[in-house]
């Protein structure tokens, strides 16, 4: 049985958008660009891409970051016991229904109905990163490229990186050359977000 991953659990949500929270010392769990899932019972679990990760200040911060010669015990002790949360802001990508997370349909459409708070938050492995990726036609890449609000081109290229690596260690080595095949397709219209997007991924891929 493949080890769960918790990451954190979930603050705030609406169809397309959550946002997770966990503790500062869990940081080193999610990453810019990571496919998470949410399992909202009945059958249903939500996938989304990590786009925003932050930490925000408090008054106690404030006052270290000010002060000289802070000690390594008191660092440690401000980021691994306080409870100074990390917040990931989370695309929703798509869904999985009828089924738990290895069996069931993957749809790259908007979820049926956002998470609820206090849900729990699961970095996906490779198996799910790979099955997710490889349902349908790349339909999730519309849900980042219609989104104003997140870096498209990073974004991007921090998950085709962490999908074409996982896809060569099963042997589909043309992955990440379809997926950008079907970026340029996509952003045929759109000349300025092509090249930015392009550019992103080939320092990504190294192409």
């Amino acid at each position: 049985m493949t080890q769960k991953i918790e990451i954190g659990r979930l603050l705030r949500a609406n169809t397309s958008q959550f946002v997770v929270g966990c503790r500062v010392s869990q940081a080193d769990a999610p990453s810019f660009g990571a496919l998470v899932r949410v399992d909202l019972g009945g059958g249903y679990q939500v996938y989304g891409l990590i786009w925003d990760i932050r930490i925000d200040d408090d008054g106690i911060v404030r006052q270290l970051v000010t002060a000289n010669n802070v000690d390594e015990d008191t660092i440690r002790d401000n980021r691994t016991f306080r409870n100074v949360p990390l917040e990931m802001g989370v695309l929703a990508v798509g869904y999985r229904e009828n089924g738990d997370a290895s069996r069931g349909i993957v749809r790259h459409l908007l979820p049926p109905r956002p998470p609820l708070s206090l849900d729990v938050i699961y970095l996906c492995n490779a198996d799910e990163l790979r099955e997710f990726t490889s349902a349908g036609r790349f339909g999730y890449f519309r849900h980042l490229l219609r989104n104003a609000d997140v870096p498209v081109g990073e974004l991007l290229a921090a998950h085709l990186k962490q999908a074409h690596e996982a896809h060569c260690a099963a042997g589909n080595l043309k992955w990440s050359e379809q997926a950008t095949k079907e970026l340029i397709v996509l952003l045929r219209d759109d000349y300025s977000t092509l090249m930015a997007v392009l550019s992103a991924v080939g320092d990504a891929l190294e192409i």
